[in-house]
């Protein structure tokens, strides 16, 4: 698929102990923006989560690291997010699935 990031580990990089960095997904936590509102989360406004969204029917619509809005899949059985800087993410990531 076009966009996706693909990283390759050699058995080497895994046996000797490198400190390999952690990707970020646009789920990953410390969330930097709200993800149903694309506000920073530092932000003195006051972030209304939607109800659906309380109710984990409504998948997030926005990046939580850079804010941008994501191109959002909803299928029966659940829904994928893509960010075009951040990659892709699923609801089997939060266990919705």
């Amino acid at each position: 698929m076009v966009g996706d990031v693909v990283i390759a580990e050699s058995a080497g990089d895994r046996d000797s102990g490198a400190d390999v960095p952690e990707l970020l997904t646009p789920l990953t936590e410390p969330l930097r923006f709200g993800v149903y509102t694309g506000v920073q989360v530092d932000s003195p406004a006051q972030q209304e989560i939607p109800a659906a969204a309380r109710l984990g029917l409504e998948p997030p619509r926005f990046c939580g690291q850079c804010g941008r809005r994501m191109i959002v899949q909803v299928v029966p059985d659940g829904w994928t997010a893509r960010c075009s800087r951040h990659g892709r993410v699923d609801s089997t990531f939060l266990g919705r699935r």
